[in-house]
């Protein structure tokens, strides 16, 4: 279960309803927001850029509850919801308006506490590209499937597609290095940036995975390519010392490039300041020491 941030009771008075009178006559409203997150980060630095403010959430839905007269809670429950997730950082969000005077025939116990309610959960969905690779250990291959098996294990991620196994020459780094065996998976999630790439550290970590040499073997490696999607400017970018989005050298490696295809020929890439077609990105660096591995599908596509 992800941590979570209450604000409950902004309370406003409004006119919000149906009827004519309700949008002449002020009546009270409340907002109760619960915003699902990871706060270990934050927890652990002491770090306000590390959270969510929560008094910039709590404004923003004042303004919301207190602009423009619309007929239904269930909107303003949407409107700040969709504030909510506006933030990287925010998994799901819970929002409940109450609406305590509304005209509804019917007496309620306490005028000020009680009365209607609308509640609404929404949770992020956003696509997500993964490049897996190894080139250590007995069974390389079998350790891209474990590995994409734990990805579709983990919980807020559900994968789409896997591309086959490309077979992959080494690209920098020492000397000697056994053969990499590449692939990329698809998937859609709730997760923020930060605890999606915790989990992969923890699937590398399961298979010994060190970085001591950069560009050096590994028995696995899972890279975070892009979240979200550069086509409608959803995508999320960071440059920090912890998270680099989209990552910073995929525009310029075929065995990111060419699995990606193989799964999404349609696919596309923030590079700089423009967005580029990975087809296109894929001719400019040419398929040399990129080749599909004989017989190398994954596990396929989630069912």
């Amino acid at each position: 279960m992800s941590d979570r941030i209450a604000l409950r009771g902004i309370a406003v008075t409004a006119c919000h309803g149906v009827l004519d009178s309700e949008k002449v006559e002020p009546q009270p409203f409340r907002a109760d927001i619960v915003l699902e997150t990871d706060l270990r980060p934050a927890g652990e630095s002491d770090d306000l850029a590390r959270t969510i403010s929560y008094a910039e959430i709590a404004q923003e839905a004042e303004r919301v509850l207190t602009g423009p007269t619309v007929d239904l809670i269930e909107t303003l429950a949407e409107r700040i919801a969709a504030i909510a997730l506006a933030r990287p950082t925010v998994e799901a969000v819970e929002v409940t308006i109450h609406k305590p005077q509304a005209p509804a025939g019917v007496t309620f116990r306490d005028p000020v506490l009680d009365g209607p309610s609308v509640t609404v959960r929404r949770e992020q969905d956003r696509p997500v590209v993964i490049a897996l690779g190894a080139n250590l250990g007995r069974d390389v291959a079998g350790t891209i499937d474990a590995a994409v098996a734990a990805l579709r294990d983990t919980d807020g991620l559900t994968v789409v597609a896997v591309s086959s196994r490309f077979v992959t020459a080494p690209v920098g780094g020492p000397a000697g290095q056994p053969e990499y065996v590449n692939a990329v998976a698809i998937a859609r999630t709730r997760l923020a940036p930060r605890t999606l790439l915790r989990r992969l550290h923890q699937i590398e970590s399961w298979y010994g995975r060190t970085r001591e040499i950069r560009w050096g073997p590994r028995t696995l490696d899972l890279d975070l390519i892009q979240v979200g999607d550069p086509r409608d400017d959803s995508d999320i970018t960071s440059d920090t010392e912890e998270l680099t989005l989209p990552h910073p050298r995929a525009h310029e490696r075929g065995f990111v490039l060419l699995p990606w295809l193989d799964i999404d020929p349609a696919a596309v890439l923030r590079v700089g300041d423009g967005v580029r077609d990975v087809e296109e990105l894929a001719s400019d660096v040419g398929g040399a020491g990129v080749r599909p591995e004989r017989g190398g599908t994954t596990s396929g596509p989630a069912s």
